[in-house]
């Protein structure tokens, strides 16, 4: 779930992707090659696994592509966090999710494959159906925008406290 809540704009989509995943799983059970050792059979689900959220997860974007609006990260609200910590310290993963979705889907998209996923702008770009470049403009856009959205939760956080 936790894969899927990164590239999905809500909840409610990512359940959505999050069983379609699981369904994938089910069905394709058998092609996955267990490891000679016992000791390694479950890293090497895991990772079979995670693999499998992420294309379904690429799959859904694609698919959703063509429904949704695009604009600009700077006319959308910010839903700051309520929590008593210093802004300094380590966001929490929810926060950081919620911060993460904030973005447009095409930056989260690429944000997501090239930062937490790890893979190459190439290979970004292959999956998303863009080029190069764009991937790169996007990830630039897209830590320029998590930047500011920081930015602006630190100030709220120095504002409401500095009273």
């Amino acid at each position: 779930m936790a894969i899927c809540k990164r590239y999905a704009p809500d909840q409610d989509d990512a359940m959505e992707v999050a069983q379609d995943g699981f369904l994938k799983v089910f069905r394709h059970l058998n092609d996955f090659i267990p490891p000679d050792d016992m000791e390694s059979l479950f890293p090497a689900f895991k990772g079979w696994l995670k693999k499998i959220m992420v294309y379904t997860a690429i799959d859904h974007f694609r698919a959703q592509k063509k429904y949704r609006q695009t604009e600009d990260i700077s006319h959308q609200s910010y839903k700051l966090s309520s929590d008593n910590h210093h802004p300094l310290d380590n966001l929490a993963y929810e926060e950081l999710i919620q911060l993460v979705q904030a973005l447009s889907p095409a930056y989260r998209a690429v944000f997501n494959l090239f930062v937490i996923d790890g893979f190459t702008h190439e290979k970004v770009a292959e999956i998303l159906g863009i080029s190069v470049g764009t991937s790169k403009s996007n990830l630039a856009k897209a830590r320029e925008n998590l930047r500011q959205m920081l930015k602006k939760r630190d100030e709220a956080f120095y504002t409401r406290y500095e009273r």
